[in-house]
């Protein structure tokens, strides 16, 4: 691992090598070869004019997913082909069949979010989605238009049934990702040993999954990482795997990846997460890195809390499992040693007689911070509460249980009177303080209402989707 690999990577169609690892994908677009149509509004992944389609290589099959390139860091890319609005133009500067339907339908004005748009809605026609209303503001919800208005660009997309689907090929992007990357400030190993004999020779290095939060660093405020470390090559960490009682889901598994099996094992999750960011920031996000950066208002750690979840930790010296409720240690502190990496998170499955809901509240429906975050889980027998896991985030310092609360719903109904009681008891299990999102006042309030909606919504038994 000493001899230097650079990232190599294809941007629209054409060989491409750095050195820059941290630089930002949309600094390198915009700022190195000079293709100017990628927009750069927000700078934190928030608005979708930097929108930009990379392609990856999955079973020996071409994946293409839209990503914000303002927090792409360069050292993603290696291996991987990038695709620009520049790179969609046929032939002679042909429009785009996506291009072409959005003009038709007059779905730009200004045009600053176009390309963003163009690029959402090519990764959209590439995907073999059913092309419905539903699927298709989700596929834009993490694009802004602040003057067109959505009904012409929604229209487009609902017109890409056919003319936009392409043949898409891995054989470009063969031999490219070969190699471990090893440039100063960025190492990428493809084996497990490898990436624990870095991480106890680094043990200062930033551990790198998604970089939806990292990446605001080089780009809001131009703080280049110093030394990094990609988990993301590492097989065993891209694994997911199910048995009869639980899913194990590999630490630097994306929330896209991951989304279709929590939607179907755990009611309201699946609507939980589609809210915790754009498809943009799903398609990088990973849950080992939501719990890695240790935010009391991580949206992953309440669902985890909830049901219980294990996480793997792992180092040269060996593997531990670590509960969930014994991860976080204080604010922004975790169990992690200097020399451990975040393997796998066990998640169990629900039982019959389990009652399972996860909800939040923000100031914005989707891809919000949350105010608040709840998450119950109930396990129901001859009409009484056996067990409650009341989890919460925003509430505390550490994403925290209500323990006083789950012992007034223990022993009886599930009914007004013991929510009555659980929401009076919540004072004492949560301390929220005041900040520039909301009061303290606001936040007990909120989370007593979360448990309230939680019995009012009819809860879902295992295996059933609850009320949205």
């Amino acid at each position: 691992m000493t001899a230097e690999h650079r990232i190599r990577f294809l941007l629209n169609g054409q060989s491409r090598e750095t050195a820059a690892a941290s630089t930002t994908l949309l600094d390198f677009i915009r700022e190195t070869e000079r293709l100017t149509g990628t927009k750069e509004g927000c700078a934190e992944g928030d608005c979708g004019a930097c929108t930009v389609v990379v392609t990856r290589v999955v079973n020996g099959e071409p994946v293409l997913e839209a990503v914000n390139a303002c927090i792409t860091l360069m050292g993603q890319v290696d291996g991987r082909a990038v695709t620009t609005v520049e790179g969609l133009l046929g032939p002679g500067r042909a429009a785009h069949p996506v291009q072409r339907l959005l003009a038709e339908t007059d779905g730009t004005q200004c045009g600053f979010c176009t390309p963003g748009f163009v690029m959402s809605l090519h990764a959209f026609a590439q995907s073999g989605e059913a092309v419905t209303v539903e699927n298709v503001h989700e596929a834009l919800a993490g694009n802004l238009c602040r003057c067109t208005g959505y009904r012409p660009i929604v229209d487009t997309a609902l017109g890409l049934a056919g003319p936009a689907r392409e043949d898409a090929t891995a054989s470009p992007l063969g031999g490219l990702a070969d190699s471990d990357v090893n440039v100063p400030g960025w190492h990428a190993p493809r084996t497990l040993a490898d990436l624990l004999q870095l991480r106890a020779e680094r043990p200062a290095a930033v551990l790198v999954a998604g970089a939806t939060d990292l990446g605001l660093g080089p780009s809001r405020d131009r703080a280049p990482i110093v030394d990094a470390i990609d988990v993301t090559r590492v097989p065993e960490l891209n694994d997911i795997t199910e048995t009869s009682t639980a899913i194990e889901i590999g630490a630097a598994v994306t929330y896209a990846r991951a989304l279709p099996h929590l939607d179907r094992l755990y009611p309201t999750l699946g609507t939980y997460l589609r809210r915790l960011g754009s498809r943009q920031i799903r398609n990088s996000g990973t849950i080992g890195g939501n719990l890695g950066t240790a935010s009391p208002i991580g949206d992953s750690a309440p669902f985890l809390l909830a049901l219980d979840a294990e996480i793997e930790l792992a180092s040269r010296a060996g593997s531990r499992h670590v509960a969930i409720a014994d991860f976080f240690t204080g604010y922004r502190k975790t169990a992690l040693k200097p020399d451990d990496v975040i393997t796998t998170i066990r998640l169990p499955k629900l039982v019959d007689g389990d009652l399972f809901r996860c909800d939040k509240v923000s100031k914005r429906y989707d891809q919000d911070i949350s105010n608040v975050a709840g998450t119950f889980r109930l396990r129901i027998e001859d009409g009484r509460v056996v067990e409650a896991r009341l989890a919460y985030g925003g509430m505390a310092a550490t994403p925290k249980r209500a323990m006083a609360a789950e012992a007034c719903l223990v022993g009886g109904p599930f009914d007004a009177a013991a929510v009555d009681a659980a929401v009076a008891a919540l004072p004492g299990d949560l301390a929220p303080i005041d900040d520039m999102r909301s009061t303290a006042a606001y936040r007990m309030a909120v989370a007593g209402n979360l448990l309230r909606r939680f019995l009012i919504a009819g809860p879902a038994p295992a295996g059933l989707e609850a009320m949205p």
